[in-house]
């Protein structure tokens, strides 16, 4: 008998099992998917580790997954006198018997449990997985679709009778990644206590420098954006005050050497995704860069891995690419001690002096904020933190 092992790599997230892709009895090859699992980050497949049978299911669909857990066991396939022993005792496939369908599918358990509850035809299904497996986000858009459609008039009523009037409304079921978000942003506010200080910066001196050096460094395969900047700069600050890089622990504080930093990623009504770009301390502006590129892409592509988002210890939220100013508090990637905003960049009208003399001048300008965590610092740190921050971005050399 072969065990079927939950992946180790799950730091800061908690698995669940999303839907079986085999039943009792089937056959499997060595690398053939057998399980989704889904974090509040990613859905991943766990395959087969052996040829074999499907034995035993002893976590099922909603089940908590720790790390290391045995999902279930597989038997040797060359023990023919079990395999036939667990071919006669195998759970047939359920058959979806809300109407008559023409071509009846084997789902996995998590789509048949859907599909009743939903009371949805898994037939008028097109299936996204794959091989063309229908699976619980299909159910979902069909619900969704199915609640979005218009409706039959309702019967008029005089006036005094209507309490209420609401409009459409449509419902959609929250999906397992959005459920996790909302737990994971619920603790932190719970648990820590959020403050936030608020600087202004202006990008003149990394703006020049990117107009300059933008193609050359595209040359090399490194797309320079303004995030890879913030990286840097986050590593200088950190310098400055080494204790905004670290963890809360009931018993203790874990101040890390390694800044490594998670970039907040949209991904539409999907919800969000923070990959991360490890050690960001011994890397050049191009390594940021180029490592920042690559996540990005992979991000939006929905080919992240677990072991992208692990790590963290520090977090960017550049929420000013959807066009707001501030956003406060920002909440903080629990166990991580802050969490650093960064608003719309606009041009703005500033005083300056130069050579004693007052002048009006128009600046790129944003303001960036830092949410800490105030069991770990104080305002001191804080605004010592934004401080260099602030200084790296605005005296950025144009030759460096």
């Amino acid at each position: 008998m072969s065990d079927i092992l939950v992946p180790i790599e799950q730091e800061g997230t908690k698995a669940v099992v999303r839907s079986w892709l085999k039943n009792i009895g089937d056959f499997v090859a060595v690398d053939d998917p057998l399980v989704e699992l889904e974090t509040d980050k990613v859905t991943q497949e766990v395959s087969s580790p052996v040829a074999g049978v499907l034995t035993e299911i002893l976590l099922n669909t909603d089940d908590e997954a720790m790390p290391g857990a045995v999902l279930g066991r597989l038997s040797d396939a060359a023990d023919d006198r079990n395999a036939e022993t667990v071919a006669e005792n195998a759970e047939q496939p359920i058959k979806i018997e809300q109407k008559a369908i023409d071509n009846e599918r084997t789902l996995s358990p998590a789509v048949r449990k859907a599909v009743r509850q939903y009371q949805i035809d898994p037939a008028t299904l097109t299936g996204t997985g794959r091989g063309g497996r229908v699976t619980r986000e299909d159910v979902e858009r069909a619900v969704a679709a199915r609640d979005a459609a218009p409706t039959a008039p309702a019967p008029q009523v005089a006036a005094r009778d209507v309490k209420e009037s609401t409009g459409a409304t449509r419902v959609v079921p929250h999906d397992r990644m959005r459920l996790a978000i909302a737990a994971n942003m619920l603790n932190s506010v719970t648990v820590a206590p959020h403050v936030t200080a608020v600087f202004e910066c202006d990008f003149s001196a990394i703006i020049a420098h990117r107009k300059r050096f933008k193609s050359a460094y595209e040359g090399k395969g490194a797309n320079l954006t303004f995030t890879a900047y913030l990286i840097a700069a986050c590593v200088e600050a950190m310098r400055a005050a080494p204790s905004i890089n670290s963890r809360w622990y009931d018993d203790r504080l874990e101040i890390y050497d390694d800044v490594n930093v998670g970039i907040g990623t949209a991904l539409g009504d999907k919800g969000l995704v923070v990959p991360v770009v490890p050690k960001a301390q011994e890397l050049s502006l191009e390594g940021i860069a180029r490592r920042l590129a690559d996540l990005t892409a992979r991000a939006r592509g929905d080919r992240l891995t677990p072991a992208d988002m692990r790590g963290g210890t520090f977090t960017i939220s550049n929420h000013g690419v959807s066009g707001s100013l501030i956003a406060t508090p920002i909440i903080i990637a629990q166990p991580q001690s802050a969490i650093l905003g960064v608003g719309k960049l606009e041009k703005r009208v500033v005083v300056r002096e130069i050579e004693g003399v007052d002048t009006i001048q128009i600046r790129p300008l944003c303001y960036v904020s830092l949410t800490i965590d105030h069991r770990v610092v104080d305002g001191h740190q804080t605004n010592l933190w934004l401080t260099r921050f602030v200084e790296a971005i605005e005296t950025w050399p144009i030759d460096a």
